[in-house]
């Protein structure tokens, strides 16, 4: 890996802050002189036959700018930040081969961190430390396992909800394994790391000056994917016999509450505001996450102009103008 950062443009923010419409159009701002290949920085867009709740880009979408990451797992797969970086960096070297300019857009910030900051190597998964931690809770509930995280490790429990019981399990597995906090393995600069492949500042984030902008986009969102079907996608995903709700993938945002309704532990009337709570306590995360990246250039999602101050700015970035 080349030590000074690949030509490259890293487009975050939280979810349903318009990310995908702004891709394109950087992508066709700068099509006359630079040809743009995308790559997802998404860990539910990795999975296939999970393509309404993700809000997947369609077939012709996908066809008009060439996209990497997507479909690349089966549900029933783990997807590790580790992998991402691999990946990623692999892409990023190719696609700048080619001519082109690779173009990171998504929303899964842990991804983000870690192509831009290194990770070190975190300890294997230990079955025998899993499965004290599983009987602790059984005993305490999750919520006093969240509370425990937040004695050892309060910036990885600040983070996690304290629901989010497969990443608190984790977080108090690798403690419990390593004797040191999960959130100091995404920030310890590795020799990898000081190689990486982009840089902060070439990181723009689309983030919102007004949070009910955002829900409103969310809840929106939401009900649309369900009059899309997604409930039908979900039931397709449990007929085949091999997925259960504890999988990474399952475990996405809404597919976690609609496999819940759907198993009859929450009436199935309550679905759409259970969705939209959680993909608002995700967006909470996901903005949280952003707002500790310093060097990246914020655009606000919610101003009427977003998009043309975008394409604006990253064209400069990468042109030296703002044509």
């Amino acid at each position: 890996m080349p030590r000074n950062p690949i030509p490259a443009i890293a487009l975050a923010g939280p979810t349903a802050s318009g990310k995908t419409a702004a891709a394109f159009a950087i992508a066709e701002a700068l099509a006359p002189r630079l040809p743009v290949e995308i790559i997802s920085v998404d860990s539910a867009l990795v999975y296939c036959g999970m393509d309404i709740g993700t809000a997947k880009p369609t077939r012709d979408e996908l066809a008009r700018v060439p996209h990497h990451l997507i479909d690349i797992r089966d549900p029933l797969q783990a997807y590790s930040a580790a992998e991402f970086v691999r990946d990623a960096t692999r892409l990023i070297t190719e696609i700048h081969a080619r001519g082109a300019l690779p173009l990171l857009v998504g929303g899964t910030m842990l991804y983000f961190k870690a192509l831009l900051d290194g990770l070190d190597d975190m300890p294997a998964a230990d079955p025998a430390v899993r499965a004290r931690l599983e009987q602790q809770a059984a005993a305490i509930g999750w919520a006093g396992m969240h509370a425990e995280l937040a004695r050892v490790d309060p910036q990885t429990a600040a983070r996690l909800a304290p629901g989010d019981s497969q990443r608190i399990q984790r977080a108090l597995e690798v403690w419990h394994v390593s004797g040191r906090p999960l959130s100091s393995f995404h920030t310890i600069k590795t020799e990898a790391a000081n190689a990486r492949p982009i840089s902060a500042t070439s990181l723009f984030s689309l983030e919102p000056e007004n949070r009910t902008w955002l829900h409103e986009r969310i809840a929106q969102r939401f009900h649309a994917m369900l009059a899309a079907g997604f409930l039908d996608e979900v039931l397709r995903l449990r007929a085949r016999g091999d997925l259960h709700p504890d999988l990474p993938s399952m475990r996405c945002v809404g597919y976690r509450q609609a496999w819940e309704s759907l198993d009859g532990l929450h009436p199935m009337a309550s679905l759409p505001e259970r969705g939209i709570a959680a993909t608002r306590q995700l967006a909470k995360r996901q903005i949280t996450w952003l707002r500790g990246m310093p060097g990246r250039h914020t655009i606000a999602c919610d101003a009427p102009d977003a998009g043309a101050q975008l394409v604006r700015a990253v064209c400069a970035h990468v042109l030296g103008t703002g044509a």
